[in-house]
């Protein structure tokens, strides 16, 4: 398990890192966090989900611990355990215990891939109680004032899958999030890269050409992300349908008649 700090020292020297709303998200979060509300943010790949709970711990001014939840996520790697130091055996806290006590904002990204007990252990914290169980050493630990506690998944894809039940959604604030509409993207794109705004318009062209192929059955359709990945090599100086092929063809299948099919489709548009 892998976990870092992301802590907003000084927002004067500090660069604000860039977000675009799209809705009232920013309202809605800044009043969970007011009010003590975990918030939940649904949604696919790449529409900024990460950049946004990022973008909001350093509006608030306040460290933010990431933790990237897989099939292995277990309680134990974010509630903490003992560990051999020397010839003793001592405690460790884990991620979101340190969360916990230090009022940190403590996202989990792609919460309904971590194991079971993780959503158990994290119960008390969704409630009033605002209250972590340690069972290993047998105390309950009181959240700070400012602990907040954020998740996210994408139901498009964990349908049929791993899902959150009804009860556990209904313990958070939830936001959906979609890819943007055409204009914000482009202006995303512009911002994030410094790609000229016509290429923007023909990356942006050809992301929701493919989001709307839904015949192909692609797993994931073209994010942001693959956009702004895109437009990045691009701007370094890579060909453009090199790079389109590269970024936005390549991640989307393993089939190669549908990674023919769609190269052969963005080489008309850019």
């Amino acid at each position: 398990m892998f976990w870092f700090f992301f802590k907003n020292k000084n927002k004067m020297s500090e660069k604000t890192p860039y977000y675009h709303a799209v809705g009232k998200e920013i309202d809605v979060f800044n009043h969970a966090f007011q009010n003590k509300i975990p918030f939940l943010l649904k949604g696919p790949t790449g529409t900024g989900k990460s950049r946004f709970v990022e973008f909001m711990a350093h509006q608030l001014d306040k460290k933010i611990i990431t933790i990237s939840c897989h099939e292995e996520t277990s309680s134990t790697d974010l509630i903490g355990r003992f560990i051999i130091k020397g010839a003793e055996t001592v405690w460790l806290d884990g991620p979101l215990t340190t969360a916990v006590k230090e009022g940190a904002i403590i996202y989990l990204d792609e919460v309904a891939e971590a194991r079971p007990d993780v959503i158990v252990a994290i119960h008390s914290l969704t409630d009033h109680r605002r209250e972590l169980f340690i069972d290993k050493l047998g105390e309950t630990v009181k959240a700070h004032e400012d602990f907040m506690l954020v998740a996210s998944f994408n139901p498009g894809y964990q349908r049929g899958f791993k899902e959150l039940k009804p009860s556990t959604r209904q313990r958070f604030i939830a936001v959906s999030f979609e890819y943007p509409e055409p204009k914000i993207e482009i202006e995303i794109l512009v911002n994030e890269t410094k790609i000229d705004v016509d290429t923007a318009k023909k990356l942006v062209a050809i992301g929701n050409k493919i989001r709307n192929l839904t015949e192909l059955g692609l797993t994931e359709t073209v994010s942001t992300r693959l956009l702004i990945d895109a437009a990045k090599i691009i701007h370094s100086g890579l060909p453009k349908r090199l790079s389109v092929h590269a970024a936005v063809v390549e991640p989307l299948s393993d089939d190669l008649q549908t990674i023919q099919a769609l190269k052969d489709l963005c080489d008309l548009m850019i």
